[in-house]
């Protein structure tokens, strides 16, 4: 039952990543910003944990490059802080952690690993900066919102869950 559950809420995430991918977006340097996933990675790593959140951002970046509403960054952007943000809620137990872990992972350590990345499968050459301040505006943005929700969520769904 408790697998069922599990991979409910994940589909769940990933259809609401999907759809507000379309409806939730914002300009921010080279990139576009989607504030909505990162804050969906914040829920899935207090929730679910890191390797389920990590798998939530690949089924939203699939379905979106499927649909033609993201772009191939979003893979490195939204695994790398959601793997992040479920280890860090783990280490730590406070959700200000995951979305530390969100930040640092898809607005660092992400924008770094997009470079080479899009050097080679999206024939785009940047400079190494070049992704930081659009995947950290996109991270920071969506980090917040998804503290303040799942604080809320932690009081009311959440302690259901691990009841």
């Amino acid at each position: 039952m408790k697998k069922t559950y599990e991979l409910t809420v994940m589909a769940l995430l990933v259809a609401i990543g999907t759809l507000a991918s379309q409806f939730v977006w914002f300009p921010a340097g080279i990139a576009k910003a989607y504030p909505v996933q990162h804050m969906i990675n914040v829920i899935a790593a207090v929730s679910l944990g890191p390797l389920p959140a990590m798998g939530i951002a690949f089924g939203t970046g699939f379905l979106r490059n499927l649909f033609g509403t993201g772009s191939l960054l979003a893979f490195p952007g939204g695994m790398i802080g959601a793997l992040l943000a479920g280890y860090l809620y783990q280490r730590i137990g406070k959700p200000w952690a995951a979305a530390v872990g969100e930040v640092m992972g898809t607005g660092i350590v992400a924008s770094l690993v997009s470079v080479p990345y899009a050097a080679l499968f999206m024939g785009k050459a940047v400079g190494a900066l070049a992704f930081v301040p659009s995947f950290f505006i996109s991270s920071l943005s969506g980090a917040a919102i998804g503290v303040i929700l799942v604080s809320s969520l932690r009081r009311t769904i959440l302690n259901k869950n691990n009841s």
